[in-house]
């Protein structure tokens, strides 16, 4: 499938499921990756390389609601060595301020080496002359060097969806230097925020000895690479009108009977992830209700874990942690029919996220450290009334733009407590003020428009080889 536009990320935007008739299909995966890049791949009749997760070795290139993918094989060593290993044993904690900590082994690096290099060669393969590629993700960052070096005729993007860590924590990596060189085969680097691309560019003059200026670095070879930020967003209208849905409408009511009609819900969502702080608000939650500031009859917290990288040890031994707490909090604080913490170890469709949204009276995102979190945009976007509150870390990405939220340090225990507490106890026309400027904020940055910047950016490289990206179209 040769293409003018070809996607590069670690996944497919599908997901393997059986079908009613037992035989094995493909769903759309829910993301705002693919919502973003589907009207551009539309209109560029774009191919997207992706591992459909799984250790399939005979899939052929397919088409899918109109989109073209060509599946990628991922062996069972590769699936330990490379994702669960340097992807998401080294690069993830690491990227995230340490919260976990990153282990270096040589063998997992060799892994991530040889798989970013069968993803090059793809993309090579696939691009025709002058195209533009776009290379998503840490799971991929030698990708753009490695293009350059088979295509120096292609115009290459990439595109980070997790913090670029400062120089101090970046520097313990072994391989830092092949990294900087790998990002740097991109025409353009994107980040979710400026202190990422400053924290690239600091690093390349640092490390790699390039001569930049400002959020440009010079090559010997002539190139010149730009490091800028994108924040990430959602289909905040899709959301919208799905939250204004009868269906959504009626489960709504349905949750808040199903908890007991209680004065406040408090809701979370996130992945099964050590970077999340799952632990450190429930801890707090259950605080406001040994304290006696909050009573079960009037405040239940409602938590959503989406099961994540469970073949990780570390995230088997969090979900350990988290059932435990759990358990102990509805022992000592629970009544008969009354807990104080719902929790659900489960993903859902987005019919029933968008319904917990407009259920929940507060949402609680806190977060030690995230590239953007699109949950917090996600509750906002559903909020259409312009009621409800959010709690929201500084350290997410979304923090930078939703500044009405109540922001908090998930580190400070006590302060938190007392941001859930004063949005627990915010009278009407604060929330409306808050929740509307946040609403006015994601209409206009939404997801069409991150990708139509980055593409737009991508599109002005002065590369003379090749071919203009057409802008998606909308409707």
């Amino acid at each position: 499938m040769p293409a003018d536009l070809v996607i590069v990320a670690n996944r497919l935007p599908v997901d393997r499921v059986e079908q009613s008739d037992g035989t094995p299909g493909w769903r759309g995966s829910p993301g705002g990756l693919v919502t973003a890049i589907e009207p551009v791949m539309r209109a560029n009749d774009g191919t997207w390389i992706g591992w459909p997760g799984g250790t399939e070795t005979d899939l052929e290139p397919f088409e899918y609601d109109g989109m073209n993918l060509v599946p990628m094989t991922m062996s069972q060593s590769e699936i330990e060595l490379f994702y669960e290993g340097f992807a998401n044993g080294t690069i993830w904690p690491l990227y995230h301020d340490l919260v976990a900590k990153p282990e270096f082994h040589r063998e997992w690096w060799d892994a991530y080496v040889a798989v970013n290099q069968r993803f090059a060669e793809k993309a090579a393969s696939l691009a025709n002359k002058g195209a533009t590629v776009w290379v998503h993700d840490y799971q991929l960052q030698l990708v753009p060097q490695m293009l350059r070096e088979l295509r120096p005729d292609l115009r290459i993007g990439f595109y980070l969806h997790i913090p670029f860590p400062p120089a101090e924590l970046f520097q313990q990596l072994p391989w830092r230097r092949q990294i900087l060189e790998g990002l740097l085969g991109a025409d353009l680097v994107g980040f979710q925020l400026p202190g990422g691309a400053g924290n690239f560019v600091r690093l390349v003059r640092q490390r790699v000895g390039h001569k930049t200026h400002r959020d440009l670095v010079y090559l010997p070879d002539g190139r010149t690479v730009r490091a800028a930020a994108f924040p990430i967003s959602i289909d905040a209208a899709g959301f919208e009108e799905l939250a204004q849905s009868d269906a959504v409408a009626a489960r709504a009511t349905a949750i808040r009977e199903a908890l007991g009609n209680p004065r406040r819900i408090f809701l979370g969502i996130d992945r099964l992830d050590y970077t999340k702080g799952i632990y450190a608000r429930l801890r707090a939650f259950s605080e406001l209700i040994a304290d006696g500031h909050l009573d079960v009859e009037d405040a239940v917290f409602v938590q959503v874990a989406v099961p994540s990288r469970e073949q990780v040890e570390q995230y088997r031994i969090l979900r350990d942690e988290i059932d435990r707490l759990v358990g102990r909090i509805n022992g000592d604080l629970g009544r008969i029919g009354k807990p104080a913490i719902s929790y659900l170890h489960s993903s859902y469709p987005r019919e029933e996220m968008a319904a917990l949204y407009r259920a929940a009276d507060i949402m609680v995102v806190t977060p030690y450290r995230d590239g953007m979190n699109l949950v917090a945009k996600e509750y906002v976007a559903c909020r259409f009334d312009d009621d409800g509150a959010l709690v929201l870390s500084e350290f997410a990405g979304a923090a930078d733009e939703l500044r009405q939220a109540w922001l908090v340090n998930p580190y400070d225990i006590n302060a938190m407590k007392s941001s859930m507490l004063e949005a627990y106890a915010a009278d009407e026309k604060e929330l409306t003020k808050r929740m509307r400027a946040m609403r006015k904020t994601i209409r206009q940055h939404d997801v069409a428009a991150w990708a139509d910047s980055f593409m737009s950016e991508l599109a002005d490289v002065d590369n003379t080889h090749a071919k203009p990206v057409k802008p998606a179209k909308r409707s």
